[in-house]
């Protein structure tokens, strides 16, 4: 699944506990995008390919970062949007981890990235969510246009 090491529970100290939950959520939910990304079915694959786990970690502790969600009060547009999401949805972190992940994904196959890549791929698929979540007709994580990268 990509881990880096015989212990997983070592990887998750960037994202916590909240990552292994977000992975389980998006394989329960959406589990035929989810195998699609583990098993990288889909466009020109690299050789030296994310590991998955790891990637999902990261992208967890991405959206903390870019929602700004360890503060009391986001200090980002994008981190006051989302809360207006979240209570809507109780699940709306959940599912925009999803749709990141879908995202990251686009990102590492049309940057034609490889291992080495990873950080610019996920700067490039926040800086796609961040832009996405700043669209004024968005009000639920639903209305995302990369939503439909998980109906694919």
């Amino acid at each position: 699944m990509g881990w880096q090491g015989r212990d997983p529970s070592t990887d998750f100290r960037g994202g916590g506990l909240i990552s292994l939950e977000n992975l389980l959520f998006f394989a329960k939910t959406y589990p035929k995008p989810f195998q699609r990304l583990l098993q990288k079915q889909q466009g020109d694959r690299s050789m030296w390919e994310y590991p998955f786990a790891i990637a999902g970690v990261n992208i967890t502790f991405m959206l903390i970062q870019m929602l700004d969600l360890r503060s009391a009060k986001p200090s980002t547009i994008a981190g006051v949007v989302f809360l207006k999401m979240l209570a809507g949805d109780e699940w709306a972190f959940d599912f925009l981890y999803c749709i990141a992940f879908e995202v990251m994904d686009a990102q590492w196959l049309a940057m034609r990235a490889s291992y080495m890549d990873f950080n610019a791929v996920l700067k490039s698929t926040r800086a796609q969510l961040e832009k996405e979540l700043l669209i004024e007709e968005i009000s639920r994580v639903e209305d995302l246009p990369a939503y439909g990268l998980l109906c694919q």
